[in-house]
């Protein structure tokens, strides 16, 4: 069928009350977003539905981008027929003949945003049921649980037939929540930190540390690459590189090798907390999960949260890593995740770190450096891009590269 609309059900916002305009209308600007490549495209964000014109662009992939959309609970694929319900029965069996084959069943549902159209909801099941049964042999009507159910709208522009509802991301429009600055390694974790951060509406930025020439520009692409893979949950994401290399050096100089980890950790807490101040971040997300490495024990958590009072949220942090693993794949981060690039986090890891640092001992070891002058010096060298849907940042010759490693 050539559909002519896509219907938007909202779900969780359904429960927002006076907020509830201000969700609408964050969720329709990342639907546009999203659908930013697709330029016949119109939406329209009501208060009950949000409707998407086709124009003639390919609905089978602006469902599959649609489908990514958080704050959507499902939608349906439409077709708009005049308001005459000779013109309604037609398009309503030619619907259901293409899914038929015998014993299917189905029902009739009819809603009117028009109640001065002459027929109401009961006489329009009525005469839309009623020819479709004498019009495909076999079929049945069935009202609960049909194979399928005819959704009728009547509406002052026309009526829209739909028989198939997919089901959407769910969740909160992203934005809603207020911003966060997500801690973005090359590991599998951190991903789906942020895909459960925007899940709930948080507007996150990646902050990535890389340490060059210890970590290549493959690490750095790759890093990309992951926050690029999240675009479509939102449109469009801000990816913050911050220098670390003079840090890391002077750590690994200057601090007892059980305490590099942590002194490291400490820093890129204390960076990206000034990166959020500076640019009105609410809180710190990172993918931390308890007991994964020496970094992750709550001893270490502790010592490495004593340098800030910001919120650190760890979404991933009472998962084990196969849950883990299953939410990466889901999001298509996992197979770029695995691939075998240095980053900043594991280039100096020593062979045998503390996995339960004392704060005092932490804040011992930092007197003996110029912390304020070394984040400065990384805060002057950071570079922002704005990352949209369909970068790519990892070509076929990287690709076969990381193969080898």
């Amino acid at each position: 069928m050539k559909y002519t609309e896509i219907m938007v059900r909202y779900g969780e916002l359904s429960t927002k009350g006076k907020n509830k305009r201000s969700f609408i209308d964050r969720l329709a600007t990342n639907v546009r977003q999203s659908l930013h490549d697709f330029p016949e495209l119109v939406t329209k964000a009501h208060r009950d539905r949000m409707h998407i014109q086709l124009n003639g662009e390919d609905s089978r992939k602006v469902m599959q981008r649609l489908g990514q959309v958080f704050g959507i609970q499902n939608f349906s694929p439409s077709i708009k027929v005049e308001r005459d319900v000779k013109e309604v029965e037609k398009v309503a069996v030619e619907m259901l003949q293409e899914k038929f084959h015998a014993g299917v069943t189905f029902k009739v549902n009819t809603r009117r945003s028009d109640h001065q159209f002459i027929y109401d909801t009961n006489e329009l099941n009525d005469m839309i049921g009623g020819y479709i049964l004498d019009n495909i042999p076999g079929i049945k009507v069935k009202m609960k649980n049909p194979d399928f159910i005819l959704r009728v709208e009547v509406r002052l522009n026309g009526i829209f037939l739909s028989y198939e509802t997919i089901n959407g991301a769910g969740g909160l429009p992203v934005g809603t929540a207020g911003k966060g600055m997500l801690m973005l390694s090359g590991g599998i974790d951190s991903p789906v930190a942020g895909y459960l951060a925007m899940k709930r509406g948080v507007d996150i930025e990646m902050v990535h540390f890389f340490s060059p020439p210890y970590t290549s520009e493959q690490a750095l692409n790759k890093a990309k690459e992951l926050t690029a893979k999240l675009t479509p949950y939102v449109g469009s994401i801000r990816f913050i590189e911050v220098p670390f290399t003079e840090i890391q050096e002077t750590v690994k100089h200057d601090v007892p090798s059980g305490y590099l980890m942590t002194v490291q950790r400490r820093f890129m807490l204390r960076l990206t907390e000034a990166l959020a101040q500076k640019r009105k971040g609410l809180a710190i997300f990172n993918g931390e999960a308890l007991g994964q490495v020496a970094s992750q024990t709550l001893e270490s958590m502790a010592a490495i949260n004593d340098v800030t009072t910001m919120p650190v949220i760890r979404p991933v942090v009472s998962m084990d890593k196969n849950e883990i693993i299953k939410i990466a794949q889901e999001i298509d981060t996992f197979d770029l995740s695995i691939m075998p690039f240095e980053d900043c986090c594991t280039i100096f890891a020593p062979p045998a770190p503390k996995t339960k640092p004392r704060i005092d001992r932490a804040r011992e070891y930092e007197k003996r450096l110029d912390v304020n002058g070394l984040m400065q010096r990384s805060l002057d060298g950071v570079k922002i891009t704005e990352i949209k849907i369909g970068d790519e940042f990892m070509n076929e010759q990287e690709e076969s590269f990381a193969q080898l490693l």
